[in-house]
């Protein structure tokens, strides 16, 4: 049997490239969020304080671009479920991670136009972050359910499609506040009967 040639070894990145690439993805999600996904990368490299070989050679086309920041925030949004349950009590970190998830939502919709322009659509990229939010949301219930805070028999992903649900109906400005008010109610609403 022929021998497999040797894997290159995966480096971690310098610390000054991994600050360079995180700076630029903070400042692309903003620019896109603004302008739409035609900003001009030359200014989101400016406002990074990179050069624009420096964007390019981490992302060398524009849909890489808009795809990293979109992985980058559902990242935060898992990363966000970890460090509340560390930190918070169950009832209350799983609340805010709720709350947190509306804010992805509205981050998302204004990102969406941008999201759209990547080859192949936005379906892809939902399809890798279904997981990671899935998990992040499913640990968080299981964990109120085995502290006792809400009911045993509740599905972590009515709880997605309440929030979501209110986001796709509401058309105005307000619908942020109305899907705060539902993360109160769905926690009341899902706590153990007397």
């Amino acid at each position: 049997m022929p021998k497999k040639p040797p894997q290159p070894v995966q480096r971690k990145p310098r610390a000054d490239a991994q600050r360079n690439r995180d700076r630029i993805l903070e400042v692309a999600r903003d620019v896109f969020t603004r302008f739409g996904a035609d900003a001009s990368l030359d200014d989101i490299a400016r406002q990074a304080g990179v050069g624009a070989g420096t964007l390019y050679r981490h992302f060398p086309i524009r849909d890489a671009l808009i795809e990293a920041v979109y992985r980058t925030e559902v990242e935060k949004l898992a990363a966000a479920q970890r460090k509340f349950a560390e930190t918070m009590p169950p009832i209350e970190a799983l609340r805010a991670w709720m709350l947190l998830f509306v804010d992805h939502i509205a981050a998302k919709r204004i990102i969406a136009p941008a999201l759209n322009s990547v080859v192949g659509g936005p379906s892809r990229l939902y399809e890798g972050s279904h997981d990671l939010i899935q998990g992040a949301i499913g640990a968080l219930v299981k964990r109120a359910i085995k502290h006792g805070d809400i009911r045993s028999d509740l599905d972590p992903f009515d709880l997605l499609r309440a929030i979501i649900g209110v986001s796709h109906i509401a058309s105005g400005p307000g619908w942020q506040q109305s899907a705060r008010r539902l993360v109160d109610i769905l926690i009341t609403g899902s706590r153990p009967g007397k």
